[in-house]
């Protein structure tokens, strides 16, 4: 515990704010050197709304990660309850459009199927990591499976389409030019910074993130708190469900898979401290926008997909391994003042 609260004590007029500050410049500069390379097809209105549409889903399942990573947990099964949420949305978008059911009854009884759907399985990892006490990264890559198993069954692998035609309006509508994920994105930005930032459940989660015992002895109900982030995360995720089977027209098992890696990496490339306690919104979304700018800026040149997975791995590892560094380094300098003291004092 001693090196969690060293790295977390450290610089502590400097952290609020230095991180989205560095990240904003990045952003800024990544944005800068990709309009120079090819002004014509990155600044296009084409490009540009197109990063737009994409950049939503990313972002809200990145969001539903970070909140986990501030209690010190993660959730490996993030992308698959989104999946599932939005393939059971599907089946029902599908099934009443097909019986001919009025619109208004079936988006709405959709919506609220993914919702619940996100709620049953952010109570199953909640349950077990919070009640019975097992470690997340053995939950989540259990209900990971679970979810991804539940999926196939239902699908047998194929894709479910034959939505109402409103209801491609939340993944590829624009209110003045403005996409509509983006609008949404936005207000999950908003909610986001309430409840985790200015909230005294948000102040609850970063309190469990950084001295688990100590939050508890101060007669908080850490159990409580740790199962409503999983709900949290999971509401988060079915909210990119619906964008996502909206965005594509139909509903797949891997749907959102390659967002689990690429949404840790925009938490933690963010600033979000992986051992839990720190995290910023702004951080993680800046993060995603960092990420997506990349990704576009790459997929104009002509460079290989994988070559972008390989580019975000390197970021991780880079950003886990400039941390790991940083911890061991305060608690050098930590330990060399209080030798220096005690020198002092003989």
């Amino acid at each position: 515990m001693i090196y969690r609260s060293n790295a977390k004590e450290a610089a502590p007029g400097m952290r609020k704010y230095s991180k989205e500050w560095f990240l904003l410049g990045v952003l800024l500069i990544l944005i800068a050197i990709m309009s120079f390379l090819s002004p014509d097809k990155f600044l296009s209105f084409d490009n540009l709304q197109s990063m737009a549409f994409q950049l939503p889903e990313f972002g809200i399942i990145a969001l539903a990660m970070m909140a986990v990573i501030l209690t010190g947990g993660i959730n490996l099964s993030v992308t698959a309850a989104t999946s599932l949420s939005g393939i059971l949305a599907a089946f029902i978008l599908a099934g009443f459009n097909a019986a001919g059911v009025n619109i208004l009854i079936t988006i709405p009884v959709a919506i609220v199927v993914a919702l619940i759907t996100a709620i049953v399985c952010g109570a199953i990892n909640g349950l077990a990591i919070s009640y019975i006490g097992v470690s997340p990264i053995l939950v989540t890559l259990a209900t990971m499976t679970l979810f991804e198993g539940i999926s196939l069954k239902f699908t047998k692998g194929d894709a479910i389409s034959g939505f109402p035609e409103k209801y491609y309006y939340f993944g590829n509508g624009t209110i003045l030019d403005v996409p509509v994920p983006l609008i949404i994105f936005v207000m999950v930005i908003v909610i986001a910074i309430i409840l985790l930032e200015h909230t005294p459940w948000g102040f609850k989660v970063h309190m469990l993130g950084y001295n688990p015992k100590a939050t508890a002895l101060s007669g908080i109900d850490t159990k409580k708190v740790l199962f409503k982030v999983y709900l949290f995360s999971a509401l988060l995720g079915s909210i990119a469900a619906i964008i996502m089977t909206s965005r594509y027209n139909s509903a797949k098992v891997d749907y959102g898979s390659s967002y689990l890696f690429q949404s840790l990496t925009a938490v933690v490339l963010g600033g979000s401290d992986v051992t839990g306690g720190y995290g910023k919104v702004m951080g993680t979304v800046i993060a995603v926008a960092i990420l997506q700018v990349t990704s576009s800026g790459l997929n104009i040149f002509g460079i290989n997909r994988n070559i972008t997975d390989i580019i975000t791995g390197a970021i991780l590892i880079l950003v886990l391994a400039s941390h790991y560094i940083n911890i061991h380094y305060l608690q050098y300098q930590r330990l060399k003042k209080s030798i220096k003291q005690k020198k002092d004092i003989i």
